[in-house]
């Protein structure tokens, strides 16, 4: 089955990707919104993640990778995550709204919604700094 990419974007305040990196795995759960809920469903162990900071920062900061789903919860699904890497570099919401690939992604679309799928040039760009 082939892997895919998303982005969970998250409350520094609340949980921020330093708080990830320091517990080395967490439950993402607790998601209201029915389109992301369609994307937290449809997530699969092995999926690529790029964690996004909301609030004052706006700005993918690491990666993170799925490791297992419970999804029998249609409501509540949780998925557990493992912290990947932390970014050489942020990339901020200006420079994802200022390149081109994104400009059909619900990640500058809808910008309110917590679990946004990726393609797999989005992730790169994303990730590969």
């Amino acid at each position: 089955m082939m892997t895919m990419d998303y982005l969970l974007k998250t409350e520094p305040s609340e949980y921020s990707f330093a708080d990830l990196e320091r517990d080395q795995s967490t439950v993402w759960d607790g998601v209201s919104n029915p389109l992301a809920l369609k994307n937290l469903r449809a997530m699969r162990p092995g999926d690529r993640l790029v964690i996004y900071e909301t609030g004052d920062h706006k700005s993918a900061v690491g990666t993170a990778t799925v490791v297992s789903a419970e999804i029998s919860d249609a409501r509540n699904p949780r998925v557990k995550i493992k912290a990947g890497k932390a970014l050489g570099s942020a990339v901020t919401l200006a420079e994802v709204k200022a390149n081109k690939l994104f400009a059909d992604s619900p990640l500058v679309r809808q910008g309110r919604l917590s679990v946004v799928p990726l393609t797999e040039k989005q992730y790169g760009f994303l990730a590969g700094r």
